[in-house]
């Protein structure tokens, strides 16, 4: 049998139809099981540049290119770099060439230039003897890397990249065209190398992050070998794959460029899913930059090795955990998910289902519940409810003369969440004296007793009426595993990932440190501060959580959107300070995309008909002009009121458009949805509309609350609209009448 590894990403592959990629799937597969076929006519080329250079027949029309490698025992690896017409194919493979860089160890596959054509291979002649590459760079020596301070010897000596590649990112005069020679290069670790270069990162930084080492190729191999020995290098894996068995192979065929960012790492990601943490490790990232597709990787990871690992995955909802687990069974079908959690293999769930799980069948909770409200009776507790019920009805009941800004219900809840749950207190005395860290409005004694009295009679009413909020439900379920572990010395997982931290309150917490024992691999969270669209920030040190001492890390080049939408995205941060898990300060310095596309476009309406009209002529206009598939569109607002008024309107211009809410998409219909729904989804295309200042930020949201808590309400605002901007891949379009929001003025 022969091995089969697979090129992704091959920007000079021409669009092939369904059909083709089922014939180059079914061929490769006959390939790995046995490329002896005569049927397969497997061809080499007299004169090709890379003897080792195949092509084979696909179909009459098409033929691949692809190189055999021999072993040292004569077993065979074919590398397949893509698909052309028959006589395409012929002339691009006698110019290809497939080779070890000789500076990083990189494998590099590079496809030849048509006759006529300008020949655009990114070769890696290093050093530059002939003076030629100096020359070059001296045309324009006020160039953007030049005025950084990086030379040619930097770029080509030391990186490795090509002679024309470094030429052209030292002539380039700003980020831009930084960006435009970047996606010239048909090697995707030289791609990923000169972005980071136009964000700044120095040679070293650069270097550690794709994995190059101070002796990259073993001499003592021949050139076979080390091509072999290249597949293993962590920024080769960037762009080829080894193909495991034949529904790998279908998947990578299948899904090409679309979703190769979802599914193939960078070195520098990679080395977060394969270390062996000492503890509770967390990874950070702004949107894009593939903390998600760490995290699932890790999972995968962990899973195989050890198949008998006990592994949860969770999320802030139920929705966000459904598309994992979606995204878990894409990357790897034959994974196995737990059907709940403590069971071997992978259990996926929303955090407030995943408490429901570990308290489903236990039927003694007295300890639990009295461990967190307290001695009393609970004869059931069957309803649930959200964390802002009931606060009313306790506030009147309660008879307390209390300021009106300390009877709003989101001061209460989350002063409940955060102190009371976060804290186990169970007594007024406890609440007297409990600190009360990173809780905006300071509370004198006598208003302390009086918001106690408030608890009293909330928790007094829930009793009565067997009625536990989701938290308290959390609460109760952190308890009991704290207690089963106390007695039996076992916890529920092994490992506990986590996705969207940032969104997690105390109790959240609290269950997350109870399900795992302290240890090695305990704990891997992955979290940006600047999405943070609920609740308010934690300190993971209070709530026995230690990430100090090298246990985080962050992740900066964003994989799914154009750089122009990321500057537009990141800009809305401006003038806000954020600060992390360990309330260490949060900065988006560094970000860059590895993508170009059109600038945002910013359309001011002379009334909501109007901005109602601006959004279904684009919505037209990508789908019949662009040919955007209808699915690929998304409408965002800030109020569910106005969500279904577009879809309304939308339908009414004929345009077949569906709200979407706690389902995922079905395909087929443009979708419309609130900013906090679109959380942790990707369009190819997305408008934001109403983006005045009555809606963003919120004004409705914004009454009422205390006066020390209205930044903090002001900066999930901001969070809230970088999150919706930076869910577009390719084309981002803001709407409004009136004022324009504050928050773009």
């Amino acid at each position: 049998m022969a091995q089969v590894v697979v090129a992704t990403n091959n920007r000079s592959m021409p669009k092939l139809s369904g059909a083709i990629k089922d014939s180059i799937y079914r061929y490769l597969d006959r390939i790995g099981t046995d490329d002896t076929m005569t049927d397969l006519h497997i061809e080499s080329l007299p004169g090709a540049v890379d003897p080792r250079v195949r092509t084979g027949q696909v179909d009459t029309e098409h033929r691949v290119i692809m190189f055999r490698i021999e072993d040292r025992f004569g077993d065979p690896t074919y590398i397949y770099l893509g698909t052309w017409h028959n006589d395409v194919a012929t002339e691009l493979a006698a110019q290809s060439t497939l080779q070890v860089n000789k500076v990083n160890g990189v494998l590099e596959g590079i496809v030849g230039a048509l006759d006529g054509h300008d020949d655009r291979r990114k070769r890696t002649v290093v050093p530059d003897r002939s003076g030629k590459l100096t020359e070059l760079a001296a045309q324009s020596p006020t160039g953007y890397v030049s005025r950084a301070g990086y030379t040619l010897t930097q770029l080509t000596e030391h990186l490795g990249l090509g002679d024309e590649l470094a030429a052209a990112v030292l002539a380039a005069p700003d980020r831009d065209a930084i960006h435009l020679a970047a996606q010239d290069s048909s090697v995707t670790w030289q791609l990923n190398a000169v972005l980071e270069l136009a964000a700044g990162r120095s040679i070293n930084e650069i270097r550690d992050g794709l994995g190059f080492t101070d002796q990259p190729v073993d001499d003592n191999l021949d050139e076979n070998e080390q091509i072999l020995a290249a597949l293993a290098h962590p920024a080769t894996k960037m762009q080829f794959t080894l193909v495991d068995d034949s529904d790998e192979l279908r998947r990578v065929i299948e899904e090409g460029d679309f979703t190769a960012w979802r599914t193939f790492l960078h070195p520098n990601q990679r080395r977060f899913v394969e270390n062996d943490n000492r503890g509770a490790f967390r990874l950070s990232g702004g949107a894009g930059t593939g903390k998600t597709v760490v995290a699932l990787h890790r999972a995968r990871y962990l899973a195989r090795r050890n198949p008998d690992a006990r592994i949860i995955v969770t999320t802030f909802n139920k929705t966000l955990a459904k598309a994992l687990q979606d995204d878990l069974r894409t990357l790897d079908p034959n994974i196995m998910l737990a059907e709940k959690p403590g069971d071997r293999g992978v259990y996926v769930a929303g955090v407030d289902k995943l408490a429901a799980a570990v308290l489903s069948g236990r039927r003694d909770l007295e300890q639990s519940l009295a461990t967190v409200f307290g001695p009393g009776s609970w004869t059931h507790h069957n309803q649930r409810r959200g964390s802002e019920f009931g606060w009313a009805e306790a506030v009147d009941m309660a008879g307390t003369d209390l300021d009106p800004r300390l009877r709003h219900p989101s001061f209460l809840a989350a002063e409940y969440v955060n102190i009371v749950l976060g804290n186990r207190v169970t007594t007024r005395e406890e609440y007297l004296r409990v600190p009360r860290a990173g809780r905006g409005v300071r509370l004198s004694r006598p208003q302390r007793t009086a918001v106690w009295r408030i608890f009293e009679r909330y928790r007094k009413n829930g009793r009565t009426a067997g009625r536990l909020t989701f938290p308290e439900v959390l609460a109760v379920a952190a308890a009991d595993l704290r207690w089963r572990f106390e007695s039996t010395g076992v916890s529920l997982a092994d490992h506990v990932i986590v996705d969207e931290a940032q969104d997690l309150h105390a109790t959240h917490w609290s269950l997350l440190r109870a399900l795992v024992a302290e240890g090695p691999d305990d704990l891997f969270i992955a979290e940006d501060s600047h999405q943070r669209i609920y609740g308010q920030p934690v300190v993971l040190g209070r709530l026995g959580i230690n990430i100090r001492g090298g246990r985080s890390a962050k992740l900066t080049l964003n994989y799914r959107t154009t750089a122009q939408n990321l500057h537009f995205a990141v800009s809305i941060l401006d003038g806000s300070e954020y600060r992390d898990l360990e309330e260490g300060a949060e900065s988006t310095v560094g970000y860059t995309s590895a993508r170009l596309g059109p600038n945002p476009r910013l359309i001011e309406c002379r009334s909501s008909t109007d901005e109602l009209q601006a959004i279904a002529d684009q919505i037209k206009q990508w789908t019949t002009t662009d040919q955007v598939a209808p699915g690929n569109i998304a409408v965002l607002t800030r109020a569910q009121q106005d969500r279904d008024l577009i879809v309304r309107a939308l339908r009414e211009r004929g345009i077949d458009a569906e709200v979407l809410d706690d389902d995922l998409p079905a395909g087929g219909r443009a979708q419309v949805l609130t900013m906090h729904r679109a959380k942790g989804m990707e369009f190819r295309c997305v408008i934001l509309a109403g983006v005045d200042r009555e809606r963003v930020p919120s004004q409705a949201q914004l009454r009422g609350i205390p006066e020390e808590e209205v930044a903090e309400a002001q900066q999930r605002e901001r969070s809230l609209l970088y999150v919706a901007a930076s869910r577009a891949r390719d084309e981002l379009v803001v709407t409004w009448s009136g004022q324009i929001s504050e928050l773009l003025a």
